[in-house]
């Protein structure tokens, strides 16, 4: 192999990583450590993921709890 094949598959190899880790959201800091992207969509989705989380407790323990208590959980639910 000549120097010249050896820093074409050099550069590749580094151009491959590079696409691999801006697709994946991987960034480093200054130390060279690597750590991964939270933007805006994923706190939106962390969000909607907890609220839905809250509607299934709810939904969980209406189904638990007595029928006279359902009408009562009907009524707060419509106070949010």
């Amino acid at each position: 192999m000549n120097p010249f094949e050896m820093v074409v598959i050099i550069v590749a190899i580094t151009a491959i990583a590079s696409i691999y880790r801006a697709k994946h959201g991987i960034r480093r800091d200054r130390r060279g450590n690597e750590y991964q992207v939270d933007n805006a969509e994923n706190e939106r989705l962390r969000h909607e993921v907890k609220e839905l989380k809250e509607r299934l407790a709810v939904l969980e323990r209406i189904t638990v709890e007595k029928e006279n208590s359902l009408a009562r959980e009907i009524e707060q639910l419509r106070d949010r």
